[in-house]
């Protein structure tokens, strides 16, 4: 789960980050409002979306005047922004941050991610942060520090003390970072993370450090630990279709292509949409119904695909194993019939009673193609999109 810049400085500032005072405004005058509020002379108006890239796309204005901070507001509020992460059609920017501007010295990079090789939390940085870090990882890695830490010992000060001496950091900028590291550390752990991005992470001339951008997410498979995260879900920045499948305990991601696919094991998943696209075809979106589904939950799922106006022909791939292909097969034609299915539809059927499966299918009076092999199948839903388009 992801939430909102101004909310993961909220939580890391919690945990004892050093963060610059900032107020969230959903209009112009509640913007303009905050920045008399906050005081000051120089401020920073920031689009709020779930997506990086803000600032080389028009995201992040500064202002030097409470005028400006509303002109801002009004100039961002309403409007599409379209960055790297967020594809062509962009995400709408319903709420801005208003953040006080510091004197920055310079910009840093500093990362927690799972590496999942090692099992451990490991922490990334780099002296080279701000807008460009994507281009220092692939031009310069070497400018890109990285280590990680014995879940068993934990967190331990040295720790803290080799980030910031890699970092180049001395005085209270270098004492400032073995306790932003602890903290880092502590927050992710504490509250299930997975991933924590400060970036840029500054020194300002003063010698301290502030956390000028931070990105947060979560583990959801661990929000009912974490009712207070789960709280700061933001509806607005996802897919409607993922949140309805996410009602209905189903792993659904849009994609932009034509061809649905309904598969029950994320591996096979994967396998499946790789297997559309070596045949010249484009999947519509990665669903796994998970091994013990229902059949209200196939149907559900198969809603889902449909509703998805893209969507001009379905490949349906279950494996019976824990999964009984009778009972996906009653999902499908319930929810075939309930909506009218009108797009060419293939289903291949391995497993547990998939003869069973198949005769239900086959007694249905729908226009399903019945395929046991999966090359087949792949070939001919590629066929029926086509023909459709």
């Amino acid at each position: 789960m992801n939430i909102h810049e101004y909310q993961a400085k909220e939580v890391l500032k919690k945990f004892g980050a050093p963060i610059s005072p900032g107020k969230i405004a959903f209009t112009a005058e509640q913007a303009e409002a905050g920045a008399q509020e906050l005081g000051g002379s120089v401020w920073v108006v920031k689009a709020q979306i779930h997506a990086g890239g803000r600032g080389k796309a028009g995201g992040v204005i500064l202002c030097k005047t409470v005028n400006d901070v509303k002109a801002a507001a009004q100039k961002l509020l309403g409007t599409t922004l379209v960055t790297h992460q967020t594809g062509p059609k962009g995400q709408v920017v319903r709420k801005v941050y208003v953040e006080s501007g510091c004197n920055i010295d310079r910009e840093l990079y500093i990362s927690l991610v799972l590496d999942r090789n090692s099992g451990r939390v490991a922490v990334i940085a780099s002296q080279a942060g701000g807008m460009d870090i994507e281009e220092v990882a692939a031009k310069t890695p070497e400018k890109i520090v990285q280590f990680s830490f014995d879940p068993s010992t934990g967190y331990m000060p040295y720790h803290g003390r080799k980030l910031a001496y890699a970092l180049g950091l001395d005085g209270e900028a270098h004492k400032q970072m073995i306790k932003l590291t602890e903290s880092l550390v502590k927050c992710y752990i504490d509250l299930d993370c997975n991933q924590i991005e400060i970036n840029p992470l500054v020194v300002t001339k003063e010698g301290g450090l502030v956390v000028l951008d931070a990105k947060v997410s979560f583990d959801d498979n661990a929000l009912f630990r974490h009712p207070e995260i789960e709280q700061l879900r933001d509806l607005d920045e996802e897919d409607p279709a993922e949140i309805e499948a996410h009602k209905h305990e189903l792993n659904y991601v849009k994609l932009d292509g034509s061809i649905g696919c309904m598969v029950n094991g994320a591996g096979l998943a994967m396998a499946t949409m790789d297997i559309i696209k070596l045949h010249g075809g484009e999947p519509a979106n990665f669903l796994d119904v998970g091994g013990g589904a229902t059949k209200e939950r196939v149907s559900e799922a198969f809603k889902i695909i449909l509703a998805d106006k893209n969507v001009k022909a379905v490949l349906v791939n279950i494996f019976g194993g824990i999964m009984r292909c009778d009972v996906i097969a009653e999902g499908i034609v319930a929810a075939a019939k309930d909506i009218q299915l009108k797009v060419p539809m293939v289903v291949r059927l391995q497993g547990t009673n998939m003869e069973q499966g198949r005769k239900i299918l086959n007694d249905s009076g729908l226009k399903i193609i019945s395929e046991g092999d999966l090359t087949q199948a792949a070939a001919k839903v590629v066929a029926a999109t086509k023909e459709a388009a």
